[in-house]
């Protein structure tokens, strides 16, 4: 994706826009995060959609919130959007709730067969599974934080898709309700459940999200890039790309399946930033790539258990809600991007 946004497309101040047109996507973003992070894949029955926002919709929603306008308000573009997503991915799994340090962690689930597989990636010294770390991490980017913005701003007219949605009151309030939201699953027992990570392994992990925001804070991200002519592949092309890195993700386990995701990983990401250099890059090609994680995620939906047991009936009810909240969500955002496109086209005179 682009290193920054044309200078054309630069936010302007928040407050610009009336409060109430701002506070819209920010409750879109706020409900759209926690639902795409934990209810998209699967993950829960129907009856616990509601749940799954009320008590994960501060902490999810609060991140992407403060992701977005973090970027929007530095004039940044996608690269800093992906690199504080990672850097949250990385806070959430290796901080507050801890997964990504406690073996125990799925094993009162209907993910605990799972716990052999990660271990076979296991990283000595600091006792974490590599396999999971890129699921959980990746995961928060794709589908915790990108996907939910890319939604929500597809909705928007090019003139506020850009623009920051809240000024430094909104910010501090956002950021007062992620960090209650992370406290609550910090301490609650079904969040650790009862596991403190080591001090070398919070410290790993605290450095490694230092770096990352660091890194995404960079001014080159902040400047605009000149587009290099050239054409770009459809729209779709892209979103089977992401699909491809899901799918050949999990071809084998252990340390080969790891070396394999993180190639596919890579390798994808570079050629979409490649893509997004060129002048033929829209964005329609930012929806796709930012959507088609979510669109996987639902297919798959239908092959895994919820976390909790439930009825066939409430887990077929879930993943029948889950395909028509997705496909409700993108098509009506791909409907809105033409909509605003056309809009934007100038009309031929008629002839003479």
């Amino acid at each position: 994706m682009p290193t920054g946004p044309d200078p054309a497309d630069r936010p302007v101040a928040a407050d610009r826009l009336p409060l109430r047109r701002r506070l819209l996507p920010v409750i879109a973003l706020l409900l759209l995060a926690p639902w795409a992070a934990e209810c998209s894949w699967g993950g829960f029955a129907i009856d616990d959609f509601l749940p799954v926002l009320i008590f994960l919709g501060p902490m999810y929603g609060g991140a992407a919130i403060l992701v977005r306008e973090s970027a929007r308000h530095l004039g940044a573009g996608w690269p800093t959007i992906v690199l504080l997503a990672a850097a949250f991915g990385v806070l959430q799994a290796g901080l507050v709730d801890q997964s990504l340090f406690n073996p125990d962690y799925l094993d009162d689930t209907q993910y605990g067969d799972t716990r052999a597989a990660a271990e076979a990636s296991l990283v000595p010294g600091l006792e974490f599974s590599l396999r999971q770390a890129f699921d959980y991490v990746g995961n928060h980017i794709v589908l915790t934080i990108c996907a939910p913005i890319v939604l929500i701003e597809s909705f928007l007219g090019a003139d506020r898709r850009l623009r920051p949605w809240l000024g430094r009151p909104g910010l501090a309030v956002v950021g007062v309700i992620y960090v209650l939201g992370s406290l609550l699953i910090f301490s609650d027992s079904s969040g650790r459940k009862g596991f403190l990570a080591s001090p070398l392994q919070l410290a790993f992990a605290a450095v490694v999200v230092v770096a990352l925001v660091a890194v995404a804070l960079l001014p080159r991200w902040r400047r605009a890039q000149p587009r290099r002519a050239g054409r770009v592949p459809h729209p779709l092309w892209v979103g089977l790309l992401v699909v491809l890195v899901r799918l050949g993700g999990d071809l084998t386990p252990g340390w080969a399946g790891v070396a394999i995701a993180l190639t596919l990983a890579a390798a994808a990401g570079a050629l979409i930033a490649y893509w997004s250099s060129r002048a033929g890059w829209g964005e329609r090609h930012v929806l796709t790539a930012g959507a088609a994680g979510l669109v996987t995620a639902a297919a798959f939906a239908y092959l895994v258990p919820p976390y909790s047991p439930a009825s066939p009936a409430a887990a077929l009810a879930g993943d029948v809600a889950v395909t028509v909240v997705t496909v409700a969500l993108v098509g009506a955002a791909w409907w809105r991007l033409r909509a605003h496109r056309a809009h934007r086209q100038p009309v031929s005179p008629p002839p003479a």
